[in-house]
């Protein structure tokens, strides 16, 4: 039953994403406003979020940043279906710019395993299927609640082909991971994603703690994997991208698990500078404070939701 749903749902997808790119685009600007007009959940949290992370803007920048943002995650998720549903090697090609390919090629050249964090920053689905065109890759996910919204995320991802295996973010995990870069395997990881409490460090984002993950630098201190951060940035109002690849900052594998995860968050930090508009503020970045601090839950309790 869970799969029959998951299809009639990738049919629906598929049949939006024949859809004219102005008609698509058009839908996402009308979803953007609602989004707003609505006072949504995404709206809220993006503007709260910016609050957090450009205290010092004025009221006037924020708004306009706001309004980007929304128009951004509509514009994400029109363009991740039409990626979902069309063959891998079309959506490639809307690739139109690449730096830092010789940085990828070097590491998975060099044997010693390559971990490649993507923020979510851009159209990181965009980037899974740069990456799977070019080697088999692992990619570490959260699994969705809903058994349908689970089979309905593999059969999507399998558009990237037979080269990306989707590894649960599990207990089982962190072996398979760390099997997988000691025999000269390719990962992707989100670093900005959340961690459950008690299972990452605090460390400065945007100036405010929020807490991290330790798994990243974990990962790379105990295989000797290389690191690199990899993103698709979206050019105009798309469907146009730029992949830019780069390398890990100093610190992050560093023994201290406080001076690795902030040197994560500030590479982070320095991507989603480049656009504020393309970083997901839509997502509860902050929603679980510092034991003990004393901090309130700082999104709107009135219309609070389940964390995500």
């Amino acid at each position: 039953m869970h799969d029959l749903a998951a299809r009639l749902l990738y049919a629906l997808a598929a049949l939006f994403s024949r859809l004219p790119w102005p008609w698509q685009r058009g839908f996402a600007q009308v979803l953007a406003r609602a989004w707003n007009r609505l006072d949504a959940r995404e709206s809220r949290v993006a503007r709260q979020n910016l609050a957090i992370a450009y205290p010092d803007a004025l009221p006037g920048e924020r708004d306009i940043w706001h309004a980007g943002v929304l128009r951004t995650t509509a514009l994400q998720f029109v363009e991740t279906l039409r990626f979902w549903t069309r063959p891998a090697q079309s959506n490639l090609a809307l690739i139109r710019e690449k730096h830092g390919v010789e940085l990828f090629d070097a590491a998975l050249a060099s044997g010693r395993g390559l971990i490649v964090a993507a923020p979510h920053y851009g159209n990181w689905e965009l980037l899974n299927q740069w990456l799977a065109a070019r080697t088999p890759i692992s990619v570490l996910y959260r699994a969705p609640e809903s058994p349908v919204g689970e089979a309905f995320l593999r059969r999507v991802r399998a558009n990237a082909g037979e080269r990306v295996t989707q590894i649960r973010a599990d207990g089982a995990a962190v072996r398979q991971l760390v099997r997988l870069l000691r025999g000269g395997g390719v990962t992707g990881i989100l670093p900005d994603q959340q961690p459950k409490a008690g299972e990452g460090e605090y460390a400065p984002f945007f100036g405010t703690d929020a807490l991290t993950m330790t798994l990243l630098g974990r990962l790379a201190a105990k295989t000797g994997a290389t690191v690199l951060f990899a993103y698709c940035e979206r050019i105009g109002d798309g469907p146009d991208f730029a992949l830019r690849i780069e390398p890990a900052p100093p610190g992050l594998t560093d023994a201290d698990p406080h001076v690795a995860v902030a040197a994560l968050n500030r590479a982070v930090e320095r991507i989603a500078r480049r656009d504020p508009t393309q970083y997901q503020w839509t997502y509860k970045r902050y929603s679980i404070r510092p034991p003990g601090s004393g901090e309130p839950y700082p999104y709107p309790k009135a219309h609070e939701d389940a964390a995500r």
